[in-house]
C-alpha cells in the first residue's frame, strides 16, 4: 500500500473548497422575481437549489441554466407545508452543499373583504408568506451559524408598511415578514449571518396581472431584480424601491390617521370598481 501523502491530501482539498460554489436556496422559483433572482444568482456562480410547488417549470428552469453552464436542482415542495420544506432544503445540501444564501421569495397575494371574512384563507395566506419563509429560516440557519457565515434575505412588500384596503391579509403578512426578519437581523449582529430585507413595490409578474386596481411606479421584472441583485450583493439591511413609492409609504406613516383613511379610501373605491 503507498505511504499516505498529507501535502497531496492538503491540495486536494485546498482545491475541491476553491472550486466548489457557493449555494443558494430560493422559494418561489417558478416564476416572476424568483425565478429571475434564480438565473442571475447561477450566471454569478451559485449553484441554486428551485423550490416551488410546479416542479415542471422548476425543471425547466433548472435545464435552462445547467445549459447556461450553472448549476441548479429542482426542490419542488409546497412552502405552507413545514416537512415539505425541511425535507427541500436536506435534498438541496446532501446534492449541492450548505446553504449560504436563502432567498425567501414565495408568496401570494389575495383580496380580504370584510364582509366575506375567511380566517381560514387567511391563514393560508400567512402560510405561504411568513411561514414559509420561517420554515425555511428555521432549517438553515443552525448550519449558517455552525459555519459562522451566511446570508438570509426575505423579500416583502411597501404593503408590509401600511394597512391598505381590501389586502389586510397581504399586508399583514408582508408586516410580520418584515419585523421578523429584521429581529432576526439585530440578534444575529457579530455571527457572520447576515440580514437583508428586500421591500419592492409594484412589479410586473404574473402575481400583479390580475390587479384591477391602480399600480403607480410599475417596474419592469429586470429593472426589479438589477436592484434586488445589488442589496444582495452587498447585504444591505434595508432594499425599498421604487424610491418616489417607498417615500409615499414613509410619509403615510406620519399622516394623520383620519387623512390616511381618506386618501386609501379612494384606492378602495378604484378596486371595487376595477378601474385601472
Amino acid at each position: 500500500m503507498a505511504p499516505f501523502r498529507w501535502e497531496g491530501a492538503f491540495f486536494f482539498a485546498l482545491s475541491r473548497s476553491l472550486t466548489m460554489s457557493p449555494v443558494a436556496f430560493v422559494t418561489g422559483a417558478s416564476s416572476g422575481l424568483g425565478r429571475e433572482l434564480a438565473r442571475r444568482l447561477a450566471g454569478e456562480g451559485y449553484a441554486v437549489a428551485l423550490a416551488a410547488r410546479r416542479e415542471e417549470r422548476l425543471r425547466e428552469l433548472a435545464a435552462a441554466i445547467e445549459d447556461a453552464g450553472g448549476r441548479a436542482l429542482p426542490c419542488p415542495c409546497d412552502v405552507a407545508d413545514r416537512a415539505q420544506v425541511h425535507d427541500a432544503v436536506a435534498r438541496a445540501e446532501a446534492e449541492l452543499g450548505p446553504v449560504d444564501l436563502l432567498v425567501a421569495n414565495a408568496g401570494q397575494s389575495e383580496m380580504t373583504e370584510p364582509h366575506r371574512l375567511d380566517a381560514a384563507e387567511v391563514e393560508r395566506l400567512m402560510r405561504v408568506n411568513f411561514f414559509g419563509a420561517l420554515y425555511a429560516v428555521e432549517r438553515v440557519l443552525p448550519g449558517m451559524l455552525e459555519r459562522g457565515r451566511g446570508h438570509l434575505v426575505a423579500v416583502g412588500s411597501l404593503a408590509g408598511y401600511n394597512g391598505l384596503p381590501l389586502t389586510a391579509a397581504y399586508s399583514a403578512s408582508k408586516g410580520a415578514l418584515h419585523n421578523f426578519f429584521e429581529s432576526l437581523r439585530i440578534d444575529l449582529r457579530g455571527t457572520g449571518v447576515d440580514v437583508t430585507v428586500i421591500t419592492p413595490g409594484y412589479v410586473k409578474t404574473e402575481l400583479t396581472e390580475k390587479n384591477l386596481h391602480t399600480m403607480p411606479f410599475l417596474l419592469e421584472l429586470d429593472e426589479a431584480v438589477d436592484r434586488m441583485m445589488r442589496a444582495i450583493r452587498t447585504r444591505r439591511r434595508l432594499a425599498s424601491f421604487p424610491r418616489p413609492l417607498s417615500t409615499l409609504v414613509w410619509w403615510a406613516q406620519v399622516f394623520p390617521a383620519a387623512l390616511y383613511d381618506r386618501i386609501a379610501a379612494r384606492q378602495d373605491r378604484r378596486k371595487a370598481h376595477g378601474q385601472d
